[in-house]
Order: C-alpha cells, then sequence, then structure tokens
C-alpha cells in the first residue's frame, strides 16, 4: 500500500484566480505556443510567457505533453517535482496536464504524477488521486 504523510491536497477544477503563493500547472508545448486550452488560460490570466513551453514563468508552470508519448512527459513530470520539492512555500495546482489538446486519457497521465502524492504542497486533480490510490493501494 503507497502511504503519504498528508490528506489529499485536491486542485479545483476550474481554476480562476490564484492566490499569491499558488502557482498554475499546465500542458504546454515546447515552443511555448500557448494558444488553447489551459495554456492559453496560463497566458491570458496566469503570467506564462509566450515561447516559454518549459517551466516557471509568471504564477505558471509550464509540462509540455505534445511533443511524444508518456515516457518523452515523464523527465519533464519529474522535473517539476523535483522544483515543486525545491520551493516549499508555493503552493502548486496541477490541472489535467495532458487530458484536453494533447489527447491523454487520466487513466494514463495520472501515473507520471504518483510521486506528487507525497509532496505536500503539490494539489492534484481529484480524479487523479482516485486513481492514483486505487491503483497503487492494491
Amino acid at each position: 500500500m503507497m502511504s503519504y504523510n498528508h490528506l489529499p491536497h485536491i486542485s479545483p477544477d476550474m481554476i480562476t484566480s490564484l492566490k499569491p503563493n499558488q502557482v498554475f500547472v499546465f500542458g504546454s508545448n515546447l515552443a511555448g505556443s500557448h494558444g488553447g486550452g489551459a495554456a492559453r488560460q496560463a497566458f491570458e490570466k496566469f503570467g506564462a510567457k509566450w515561447g516559454v513551453g518549459v517551466g516557471p514563468t509568471g504564477q505558471s508552470y509550464a509540462i509540455p505533453t505534445m511533443h511524444g508519448g508518456l515516457s518523452a512527459i515523464q523527465p519533464y513530470v519529474e522535473q517539476f517535482l523535483e522544483y515543486a520539492k525545491a520551493n516549499p512555500d508555493k503552493e502548486f495546482l496541477v490541472t489535467r496536464i495532458g487530458c484536453g489538446i494533447a489527447g491523454f486519457t487520466d487513466s494514463q497521465m495520472a501515473p507520471l504524477f504518483k510521486a506528487a502524492l507525497a509532496i505536500p504542497n503539490i494539489a492534484l486533480p481529484a480524479l487523479w488521486w482516485k486513481i492514483l490510490t486505487m491503483q497503487y493501494s492494491r
């Protein structure tokens, strides 16, 4: 059984505003062309910079999901997890990364974030918590 030392930290289904210490985590493309979905919202509302497809800008954090399969996305997720651990003063609200324009399912994407269950300043979508705790509690 996978254990984690905090209650499920769930990101809102619709993020329309952020507190000063919160970061909007979204799926992007490597070119940083934030034309649709959560990427567009990050660009228009939360300080994501056009042309920056990886990492933090403004109150946003971009994880590229449009450049290949899950194995190509995994290193960027791991980079994000390390960044979140190094910034415990910030709360990272993860959207359903990869489940829109990129075309992946929640069941495909959630396992990439398994290690986030043990990082208390990362909030994951409720469905991902369900997938991860059911999948890894067997």
